[in-house]
């Protein structure tokens, strides 16, 4: 069966508003490396990873080997009434790498499961429903996390079951005050957010959650120590901090092991999931213990760190650190960033080029400046065309959004540059 068929019958069955990539969906049928093959027997170089998902790249005998392990013992399911003896591991492992002090770790199956998590956590906390995000974000499509997600593509609903108050700081540029130095930028969002909590709040705020570097928004971020000085406005308040890590957790900016670190913050919690199962379904919040234990109703997760999900992460999470994939992705995220600048610099349709380790995004826009949205779609097409996936977002559409898996080559960077180069 073609994409053709498939197709059909997906649009017969499947909602209308779940996206689809290319005027030409594709199916992945097998992969290797770096490398997917598509049902119809093409294969593409994935700078994208199954929206970073895919964090060590496909069919790694390490992690597929301990998830056939499991598969062994006739244990795949067991819910959290049962002791796990991997999700304790992986648990124990998390709470050491987090910096957070006596951090107890929730698993969930997903980064908008995590997301509601914690926001449960914290407005039980501070018996508050109020809650600060920043404009531009992503957190989510469940109830809450659609609520504090601050890009109007993504809001399925104008209903919440928290009040939101939305801040500057995240999408820079375009931003009122980009145009500032890095100092001043950071002194006028911390002013922002210092009168956005004295003008629409009541004060007691539960949180601020927030992506270090925003992911669904185009791998946009502030100057580093932002959100360093966002935390001393929150802890005169009382307000409690949450950095969103789905997708820049586990060493992918490169520089550090989690984007929160770049602004010298220790934080009050952390959501992840995406690259940590490197495919299969896991996420979770890792907070301080009092904040963790603060849910005095009964509670359980049916599948959330299953036995399967959490072998599956702790050999992910394994090799990541054995084969020291941060310091790739800083030296291959370089690069990457470096050549898409010099190809950048004599062609007008690309008014930026930004991010972090293997988390880059390149803005594409029009004679005046504006965002252009059909040109990124002619880059995802044109990209693909020439044997490259890669992704989309921006709070216009106008983003591409690089990210390959941290196991990436540099032959590999070189080869993408070249399609790139010539597809822009």
């Amino acid at each position: 069966m073609g994409h053709e068929e498939l197709l059909a019958r997906h649009r017969a069955v499947m909602p209308d508003w779940i996206a689809l990539y290319y005027d030409q969906p594709i199916e992945l049928a097998s992969a290797s490396g770096r490398r997917v093959t598509d049902r119809e027997g093409r294969t593409y170089l994935d700078f994208f990873a199954g929206i970073l998902t895919n964090a060590i790249g496909y069919d790694v005998a390490e992690i597929s080997d301990a998830i056939r392990s499991q598969l062994d013992t006739g244990v795949l399911h067991s819910s959290t009434l049962y002791l796990i003896r991997s999700q304790v591991e992986l648990a124990e492992k998390i709470a050491e790498l987090s910096g957070i002090p006596d951090a107890k770790v929730f698993f969930t199956n997903s980064g908008t499961e995590a997301n509601e998590t914690a926001l449960m956590l914290a407005t039980q906390f501070r018996r508050s429903d109020q809650v600060l995000a920043l404009r531009n974000s992503y957190h989510g499509r469940a109830f809450a996390t659609v609520a504090i997600t601050g890009n109007r593509g993504w809001s399925a609903s104008s209903l919440s079951p928290v009040k939101v108050s939305f801040v500057q700081g995240g999408y820079r540029y375009r931003s009122p005050f980009k145009d500032l130095s890095d100092a001043d930028y950071v002194k006028a969002c911390v002013a922002d957010l210092r009168e956005v909590i004295e003008t629409t709040t009541a004060g007691d705020v539960a949180c601020m959650i927030a992506e270090p570097i925003q992911g669904v928004g185009g791998f946009s971020s502030p100057p580093d120590g932002m959100f360093g000085a966002f935390k001393e406005v929150l802890d005169e308040y009382g307000i409690l901090f949450i950095s969103d890590e789905v997708q820049t957790g586990w060493g992918r900016t490169g520089e550090h092991f989690w984007g929160i670190q770049a602004h010298g913050v220790t934080p009050d919690a952390m959501t992840f999931a995406k690259g940590l199962g490197n495919g299969l379904a896991i996420g979770g919040v890792v907070a301080r213990g009092d904040l963790m234990d603060c849910i005095t109703a009964n509670s359980l997760s049916t599948f959330g760190g299953n036995p399967i999900a959490t072998t599956g992460a702790l050999a992910t999470l394994n090799y990541l650190l054995d084969h020291d994939l941060q310091a790739n992705a800083a030296k291959l995220g370089a690069r990457l960033v470096d050549g898409l600048r010099e190809i950048a610099a004599n062609r007008p349709a690309v008014g930026d080029v930004r991010g972090k380790g293997l988390m880059i995004g390149v803005e594409l826009v029009g004679a005046d400046g504006a965002p252009d949205p059909a040109k990124a779609v002619a880059v995802l097409e044109g990209a693909r065309e020439r044997g490259l996936l890669v992704g989309k977002g921006g709070l216009y559409g106008n983003v591409i959004r690089i990210a390959p898996p941290m196991t990436l080559t540099e032959d590999e960077v070189e080869e993408a540059l070249g399609i790139l180069k010539d597809v822009l």
